[in-house]
């Protein structure tokens, strides 16, 4: 199958083309920053532009959309519409300019809102920041464009935040803090959070590919999930930061703090990575139900134990105690 894969150049898109490619595909990369080292034919574009995306869509014969405007802190807040939604438009412009039935879109768990527990692919949706309602608006594009044809298909997962080697996400912050001996334990820590291996996701992305025609809705998150406490146990121990570092604050000062920074950073321009919105969701419940991603089949390579395990020995290997060898692959 020849596959344009949008934001390739990504974290989980340059781990993405690796799996294609090894699975017999032809692939293209299409992204606003081209890596030199790529192993695929790469264009350089914008997913806001009808015209280049299709000219890079085609001859290609299915599309699986990674772009997006994740941050936090993005200004202005009209960017999350430009990038997920107007976004969106213009791949469904693109993909029926080239009669292109296969999409396959990253949304995510956002649309849901913090503290929900477990929920399922049905649940009423309440996203709580502009990233979750763009990306709820931008399934609602796609959505539009596979009921305009019976025989398309259009696979949407929804991630759990996604981990890995090479990743500066919430959970490297997070190991960072605790290797550095300075984490402060922000609310109770019994909040359960769902996470998602980079080298799993990228597996069921390639999955997707063959989902039958119609609308597929999935979330993705690798179980079982861990509480706060949980989590920075296993950092801790893995990271041989057994010792001090267990300071607690109650909530309501962390996001007294975060607002704080909020305001420093509109006066002074820089970024902090202490926020109001990244103190609820440290402490916020983010757990989703996985019971329709089993149903698929899919059977993950690697535990999550051992995907976090990989992810400290590759990214903190002066630290990584041998308390927990990192296991062999798995054929």
């Amino acid at each position: 199958m020849k596959v344009l894969v949008i934001g390739g150049s990504g974290f989980i898109g340059s781990r993405l083309l690796d799996v294609l490619v090894e699975r017999g595909h032809e692939v293209t990369n299409f992204d606003r920053a081209i890596h030199s080292e790529s192993s695929v034919p790469c264009v350089e574009g914008d997913v806001r532009s009808v015209p280049e995306l299709t000219a890079a869509s085609a001859g290609h014969d299915a599309i699986i959309n990674l772009a997006a405007e994740h941050r936090d802190d993005v200004q202005p807040l009209s960017r999350y519409t430009e990038v997920n939604v107007d976004g969106a438009a213009a791949i469904v412009e693109a993909a029926i300019a080239n009669d292109i039935t296969r999409i396959v879109f990253t949304s995510s768990v956002a649309v849901y809102g913090l503290d929900k527990v477990n929920p399922a692919e049905d649940w009423e949706p309440e996203p709580f920041n502009e990233y979750g309602r763009t990306k709820l608006l931008a399934e609602g594009v796609f959505g539009a464009w596979a009921s305009g044809d019976a025989s398309r298909s259009l696979a949407i997962i929804r991630p759990s935040v996604v981990f890995g080697e090479g990743n500066r996400g919430n959970v490297h912050t997070l190991a960072a803090q605790v290797a550095s001996g300075r984490f402060l334990q922000v609310g109770k820590g019994d909040n359960k959070k769902s996470m998602s291996y980079v080298g799993n996701i990228v597996e069921f992305l390639a999955d997707r590919l063959a989902a039958p025609a119609g609308v597929s809705v999935t979330n993705f998150a690798d179980k079982p999930d861990l509480s706060t406490k949980e989590l920075v146990g296993l950092l801790r121990e893995t990271l041989g930061r057994t010792q001090g570092g267990n300071i607690s604050i109650p909530l309501p000062i962390g996001v007294l703090a975060g607002h704080t920074f909020d305001a420093l950073g509109k006066v002074t321009r820089r970024t902090f990575p202490i926020s109001a919105i990244r103190m609820r969701k440290f402490a916020a419940e983010t757990t989703v139900s996985t019971e329709r991603l089993a149903q698929t089949g899919f059977v993950p390579r690697y535990s999550l134990k051992e995907s976090l395990v990989r992810t400290l020995a590759a990214e903190f290997p002066q630290l990584a105690s041998q308390t927990h060898p990192v296991e062999r692959d798995r054929a």
